[in-house]
């Protein structure tokens, strides 16, 4: 039997809600490994809607459970339904939607404050010692959820254009995390490497991801 993988996103459309190439890479990847998906997202308004052709803000009010249904076809879960012990990890793919509806990074930065449900999601996790996967921008929540991890967002300098969050890493620096310059990496609790195979290959292509195993 393949393993239970909860999938949570934050919206559809990269500048308002999950990274559309993320979330797909992630699903392709798991079905690749014969993993049983469950898909979720928080049942509330998004922080604001995104015109993306003018990449500009809109007057619209829209719904994150409700948009992120758009690339679960359907055949998605109001967070507030997942069970841990249903489940063998969890994976959070980037976009905005993750530092604009799951938390507030994108206006407060590091004094951001994290969705009630996401970080009761991640702590069940971590308490569980069940693995968490962070992509993209996503590795800020376990910044603010669990001080002092070990993550990664890529790179802390961006001079080859690569790596947009480059000065996100010095702000999870602040927080009292360790920024590793890597673009995947598998860390540990108590700030410790870990050996650690989910499935055969499970490193996500072409995004910085951060499996944080308990």
């Amino acid at each position: 039997m393949g393993k239970r993988v909860a999938v949570v996103l934050s919206g559809c459309g990269v500048f308002d809600g999950s990274e559309i190439h993320e979330a797909s890479a992630v699903l392709v990847h798991l079905s690749r490994n014969g993993a049983e998906v469950k898909m979720f997202a928080p049942n509330i308004d998004q922080m604001h809607v995104v015109d993306h052709v003018k990449g500009s803000p809109t007057e619209e009010t829209r719904n994150v459970l409700v948009e992120s249904a758009r690339l679960a076809r359907g055949d998605i879960q109001d967070l507030t339904q997942l069970k841990v012990s249903d489940l063998d990890a969890v994976i959070f793919p980037g976009g905005f939607g993750v530092a604009k509806n799951l938390c507030t990074w994108a206006v407060e930065g590091k004094n951001c404050s994290v969705n009630d449900q996401v970080k009761s999601t991640l702590l069940a996790f971590h308490g569980a010692r069940k693995p968490i996967g962070l992509c993209c921008i996503s590795p800020v929540l376990a910044a603010k959820v669990f001080p002092g991890c070990e993550l990664t967002v890529g790179h802390d300098t961006n001079d080859d254009g690569r790596f947009p969050d480059a000065e996100t890493a010095g702000a999870i620096q602040e927080l009292g995390c360790k920024h590793l310059n890597r673009c995947n990496l598998i860390v540990g609790g108590r700030l410790k490497a870990a050996q650690f195979t989910f499935s055969p290959g499970l490193e996500l292509p072409a995004v910085t991801s951060a499996w944080y195993v308990p």
